[in-house]
């Protein structure tokens, strides 16, 4: 791919992510990490849990698509800059009792070779 490749812009890489995410399809998240990724999570506050390599955050997100079967985030706005993607999102689920919830937050990404080699989640709160 070149840089350039639609395939490999930093925007594309995390939408494609997100896209996976939300239809809980694990395999294409996966699909679009590089085998070294990071991923530092929300919780628990206040740094979050840090998980490095694929096998690391494919067990996080297969937990997640679990216990989550409601879960659904929806991207407010996405930027890029060079190899740098920010996404600001709306997290909302449903818990165990039917209540609903919703937190808002933003990721920042690093894509390399048109894979997201870094993933830093923040929320508001």
């Amino acid at each position: 791919m070149t840089p350039h490749s639609p395939r490999s812009d930093p925007i594309d890489v995390v939408q494609r992510f997100h896209q996976a995410l939300n239809a809980r399809d694990l395999e294409g998240m996966l699909a679009c990490l590089t085998d070294d990724t990071v991923f530092e999570n929300t919780h628990p506050a206040p740094d979050g849990t840090r998980y490095e390599g694929r096998t690391a955050v494919r067990s996080f997100w297969e937990e997640f698509l679990e216990g989550s079967s409601a879960a659904r985030i929806e991207a407010e706005e996405v930027l890029a800059a060079g190899d740098r993607c920010v996404m600001r999102w709306v997290y909302t689920w449903v818990d165990a009792r039917g209540a609903e919830g919703h937190i808002r937050g933003v990721d920042l990404y690093r894509v390399r070779g048109g894979l997201i080699a870094e993933k830093l989640s923040y929320v508001k709160g």
